[in-house]
């Protein structure tokens, strides 16, 4: 857990579980993935999560003692199969919610990289056109945090998207 800057404050309590204290917060850490011709990869929550089968970048809470760009890395491996460097990544910015601190990173990768879903975490995935991830957002297809989330960031992370400012290639 961390304090409303972010810093941890020594102690855990698991996402989810009653009594969250007070002005205390997870890290939430999303990555917007951007291939060679510019599509973003989204992924859809399998039936079993919260926010079934709803479109999202992919995202998760960071574990104890990873920073918000590690836990956005290993999310994105462990949910879509492709690896990244947090060198590559470029935060967007972030969005205070009740009980978390949302980091979205901006990542573009050269070519078509293969993706291999977890079953467990998601069932679909798509490289759409960064103005479709847009609509399903308004569409209300998208799980519902990022409703906020894109109205916040949305207009930042266009531009990272278009421009390839996020491009950090290793390589």
């Amino acid at each position: 857990m961390t304090d409303a800057d972010g810093h941890p404050i020594g102690i855990t309590h698991r996402r989810g579980d009653p009594d969250f204290p007070l002005g205390r917060f997870h890290i939430v850490a999303s990555v917007c993935l951007v291939r060679g011709d510019g599509r973003v990869l989204m992924t859809r929550r399998a039936a079993i999560k919260d926010y079934p089968l709803s479109w999202e970048f992919p995202a998760g809470s960071a574990l104890a003692g990873e920073t918000s760009a590690e836990g956005a890395v290993r999310e994105l491996h462990e949910e879509a199969g492709v690896p990244l460097q947090v060198a590559q990544l470029v935060l967007v910015g972030r969005v205070v919610e009740a009980t978390a601190l949302f980091d979205l990173y901006a990542a573009h990768v050269p070519g078509d990289p293969p993706v291999v879903l977890d079953p467990e975490e998601v069932c679909e995935s798509e490289w759409v056109p960064f103005a479709e991830a847009l609509r399903r957002g308004d569409a209300g297809e998208m799980a519902d945090p990022w409703a906020p989330r894109l109205a916040q960031l949305g207009d930042r992370l266009a531009e990272l998207v278009d421009t390839g400012d996020s491009r950090r290639h290793l390589g």
